[in-house]
This record gives structure tokens, C-alpha cells and sequence, in this order.
């Protein structure tokens, strides 16, 4: 990383060379001139990353030159220093746009940290725009967010496949984004100004289901007492994407592959055919090969749903994308919480970029949104983060004891500690044994439903039955 260039502009040369001996030894490179005119038009030759500039000068004061430095090199962070400290100074400052405010006399150490938090914030603020700049320009299809190769290669085929009227089947974990696929399918498809009509289905018992999909007739079963149009024929002309399509009955699969092969189904308890047009995505995360082995998933449905596949790839598996994916999640949360968190730190962002993420790009997408919540500050720091994501690196950043109640207390947080993440992983496990499916996972564990559920409401676990969206 190249070293941070810090311009100081003060009349007293004590401070002048004792300030540019520290930061010099800290690694800094630092360049310090006697007045507002050298700062002027050493800013016009050079983009410096910090300026510490005194506000009392002969000539140009400091007001002045901030003011000049934010025409000439907006970019460049400004720390103003004073021995004639006032509330009015201070405030007058910072709406020019100083970042801080150090009163003479301070410490070395004092002004340090003023100098690394500035840094950081500037870093911060770099890379927000860069990011920016990324969502906006490269990285971006229709809400889907990737800079990975293997997100482009998704863009690409959504390019390639959304202007025919192929039938494709989105394959991936929970929480990948599977939805926000489909939708991009038929945005950039032929049928876009025809409806998008989705259905989950593992959320709805066969018999709700089958109702829902093809309609019935009046008197067809026990409270039918109306006919209803399924949503098959809602979507007549525009595109029908079945989420979880794994979870559908034999039964239900069947009729499907008839609409798939004629164009047509009849309702729940009716003898006339209805014809219709639709393009059908479908999506899993199932393994449906292994289903077709044991029977519950036809194969000529498949090979009818398989013409064109995509694979969405894990979020371990496309880590460069999370510093991407964190801030857009902090725009969208930050407007809708009205909040104004800058960033992350890199620690944190380290600590984000180490987990596994499980629950893939929808578990991260609610811990930024806890977070933009919960914090206090304007950057979210690792301390912040659920103990989950902080994982076993806690254990690095703890501090000896010096007491026997010291000791104490810490064998307590670590008890507790280790106890949530062996909790987190039971469940996570128990749910992924049984392809997500809450109540078979609860019976394979000997537990009751609810009490899964308390654990999977407590670690902020997601099943794809409960979830609205992938």
C-alpha cells in the first residue's frame, strides 16, 4: 500500500519539524511548509491525502486555506489546529470542511489517533466512490451484483438466453439469489411488459398448490365455492417462474409437464383444456438427479426443464463480490433505516470476507441490515459484528487477564461463546441434512419444531420454505 502523503502548514517551526519527524517515523510521508501560500501551491502540484493546517497564520489563515484546498483538491482531508480554540472556530471549521479539530496543546498519541481516524474515513470514502462506480457501471444486472468471474459468465448467459423463450432451470444454494435471476430472465426477455408470476413450492400442502397453479371449478372440493383461474392462466403471454420446484408431487408434476409439452392444463375438477402461453423458469436447490434415482422427481420433467441451466455459485465461492455486495446493502439500508453509515472498517471487512456465509448472499444481506440499524457510529467496526461472522478469530483479540475475577468472567464469555457457535452449526447442519426443510431437520434431531425455530429466530437463520425470495 503506498504511504499516506499528510501536508502540515504551520508558522512555528518547532511544530512544523517535530510533526513531520512523527508521522515520518510513522510511516507517513509528510511535507511541512510555514504558510497558506506554500499549502496553496503545494496543493496545486501534488494530491495530498491529509492536510494538518494551524488556523492562525500571518497572511493566509487557516480558514482561508481550507477554503482553498476544497476548490483545489476536494479529496484531501484537512485536520485544523489551534491554540486560540473556540466553539464558534471549531463549528466554523467543520461546516468548511474540516474533518477535525485539535486544540493546543496535545499529545503525539492524541493526535495520532486523529490522524489514522481521518485516514481511514478518506479511505473509506475512496473506496465508497470506486464501489460506487462499480454498481453503476460494470458489476451490475438488473439487482444482481457480482464482479466475479463467475458472476460475469451468469450475466452473459442471462444475455445470451433472455430474448428466447428457452425454459431454464436456476440451480444453487438458499439465500444465492435465484429470484433475482428469473426476473432478470424475463426483464430482458420479449414478454417484459407481461406479468412475472412466481410461485414458491414448498410453501403451500399439494392439494393449496395444485389450486393455486391451475385454478378449479366451482363445487370441484370442500370450500370451492367459486370458480377460480390458477396462475398458470394469470401469466397467459408472460413468464412463470416455480421456486423450489423439487418440492412439487409427483402428481402436480406430471400435470406440469403436460402444460410443458401441449400448452395446456385443465383445472382442478373441469374436463375442458386451457390453452396457454407462458415461459417457464424454474429453480432448486435440490438435487434433483438424486430425486430422479429414488423416484420422487420424473425425468422427463427434467430434461423438459433443463434446457438451459444456470448455476448460481455460493458466496464462498465469490468472495471478491463482498465488498460490492456490503455496500450496496448499506446504501439500500441507509435509505430505507435513514442512517448514515460510511463503510466498514478493514478489519471488519476482513472478518466479512473470512466467514463461510451459509446462508449465502440473503445471510449477509440481513446482518448488514442489523448492523445499519444497531449502529451508533458512521463505521461499522468488527466488534459489531454477530459472533457468528467473529467466529473463531475472537479468541486472537482477547486480552490476558490480570485477576482471578478477570479470569473469571472471561472463561464465562467463552463458554458462552463456543456454546452459540456450536449451537449455530447443530442447526445449520440439521437444516442441510434435510435440504432445508424445518420440520424434517426438527424430527432428525429429536427436537420440536418450534424449538428448531427459536434456534434458527436466535442465529438469525433463514429456511428457503420461509423465505420470500432467493
Amino acid at each position: 500500500m503506498d504511504k499516506a502523503r499528510i501536508l502540515i502548514v504551520d508558522d512555528d517551526k518547532a511544530i512544523r519539524e517535530s510533526l513531520s519527524r512523527l508521522l515520518t517515523d510513522k510511516g507517513y510521508e509528510a511535507f511541512a511548509v510555514e504558510d497558506g501560500y506554500q499549502a496553496i501551491e503545494m496543493a496545486r502540484q501534488k494530491e495530498w491525502d491529509l492536510a494538518m493546517v494551524d488556523l492562525k497564520m500571518p497572511g493566509i489563515d487557516g480558514f482561508e486555506v481550507l477554503s482553498k484546498l476544497s476548490q483545489i483538491s476536494p479529496r484531501t482531508s484537512v485536520i485544523v489546529i489551534t491554540g486560540y480554540a473556540t466553539v464558534e472556530s471549531a463549528v466554523k471549521a467543520i461546516r468548511q470542511g474540516a474533518v477535525d479539530y485539535v486544540a493546543k496543546p496535545f499529545t503525539f498519541e492524541e493526535l495520532l489517533i486523529r490522524v489514522e481516524k481521518a485516514l481511514e474515513s478518506m479511505r473509506l470514502l475512496a473506496e465508497n466512490i470506486y464501489l460506487r462506480q462499480e454498481l453503476s457501471e460494470r458489476y451490475a444486472f438488473s439487482n444482481i451484483l457480482g464482479k466475479s468471474g463467475a458472476m460475469q459468465e451468469i450475466f452473459r448467459l442471462i444475455e445470451k438466453v433472455a430474448p428466447t423463450d428457452s425454459t431454464v432451470l436456476i440451480r444453487g444454494e438458499s439465500g444465492t439469489g435465484k429470484e433475482l435471476v428469473a426476473r432478470a430472465l424475463h426483464y430482458h426477455s420479449l414478454r417484459k411488459k407481461e406479468k412475472f408470476i412466481t410461485v414458491d413450492c414448498g410453501a403451500l400442502p399439494e392439494t393449496l398448490l395444485e389450486s393455486e397453479l391451475f385454478g378449479h371449478v366451482k363445487g370441484s372440493f370442500t370450500g370451492a365455492i367459486v370458480t377460480k383461474r390458477g396462475l398458470l392462466e394469470v401469466a397467459n403471454g408472460g413468464t412463470f417462474f416455480l421456486d423450489e420446484v423439487g418440492d412439487l408431487s409427483v402428481g402436480i408434476q406430471s400435470k406440469l409437464l403436460r402444460v410443458l409439452q401441449e400448452k395446456e392444463f385443465r383445472q382442478v375438477g373441469g374436463i375442458k383444456s386451457i390453452k396457454v402461453d407462458v415461459r417457464l423458469i424454474a429453480a432448486t436447490n435440490k438435487n434433483l438427479e438424486k430425486m430422479i434415482d429414488n423416484g420422487s422427481f420424473r425425468e422427463d420433467l427434467f430434461y423438459r426443464i433443463n434446457i438451459v441451466p444456470i448455476h448460481l455459485p455460493s458466496l464462498r465461492e465469490r468472495k471478491e463480490d463482498i465488498p460490492l455486495l456490503v455496500h450496496h446493502f448499506l446504501e439500500v439500508y441507509n435509505k430505507k433505516k435513514s442512517k448514515q453509515i460510511k463503510g466498514v472498517s478493514a478489519e471488519a471487512m476482513n472478518l466479512l470476507m473470512d466467514f463461510e456465509w451459509p446462508g449465502n448472499v440473503r445471510e449477509l444481506e440481513h446482518i448488514i441490515e442489523r448492523l445499519v440499524i444497531m449502529s451508533e457510529g458512521d463505521i461499522i467496526e468488527s466488534e459489531q459484528l454477530p459472533i457468528q461472522v467473529v467466529g473463531k478469530r475472537v479468541c486472537f483479540n482477547i486480552t490476558t487477564p490480570k485477576t482471578n475475577e478477570e479470569l473469571k468472567k472471561l472463561r464465562k464469555q467463552l463458554r458462552e461463546k463456543a456454546i452459540e457457535n456450536i449451537e449455530r452449526a447443530f442447526v445449520i447442519n440439521a437444516l442441510k441434512r434435510n435440504e432445508w426443510n424445518v420440520s424434517k431437520a426438527a424430527c432428525d434431531v429429536g427436537m420440536k419444531r418450534q424449538n428448531l425455530q427459536a434456534m434458527m429466530r436466535k442465529y438469525n437463520i433463514q429456511s428457503s420454505i420461509k423465505s420470500t425470495r432467493d
